[in-house]
């Protein structure tokens, strides 16, 4: 089982449900897509932070990886970035993730609550 999130560049949504119709919206354009569109300069930049703080498996031990998917960046396209972590890491990995994307100027949502979260 995972904890995921997904972290999203452009206009800020108005609200939970908006952030999350958004999300829906991005998910399905973007990582269900027949032509994968390469993930934007900024998006990127997010998941190489992430990266450099975890690497991903076969860098460090299996036990400090944090990810429930690998490679990370395959999770992103476009503006948009999904990402699945193991949920026994997940508070530690997304405060941490918040923290990034609202560096970036990304929207960063917790679909399992459906809810925008910021630092």
């Amino acid at each position: 089982m995972s904890y995921d999130l997904a972290v999203w560049e452009g206009e800020r949504p108005a609200n939970d449900r908006e952030a999350g119709e958004m999300h829906a919206t991005l998910y399905d354009q973007y990582l269900e897509a027949e032509v994968k569109v390469p993930p934007t300069p900024l998006i990127v930049e997010f998941v190489q932070r992430l990266l450099r703080r975890w690497p991903e498996d076969g860098e460090v031990d299996e036990d400090d990886v944090p990810w429930a998917a690998s490679p990370l960046i395959m999770g992103a396209a476009g503006p948009y970035v999904y990402v699945p972590m193991a949920w026994s890491r997940a508070e530690e990995t997304s405060a941490y993730a918040v923290h990034v994307a609202a560096q970036l100027g990304l929207h960063y949502f917790d679909p399992q609550e459906n809810r925008l979260r910021t630092p």
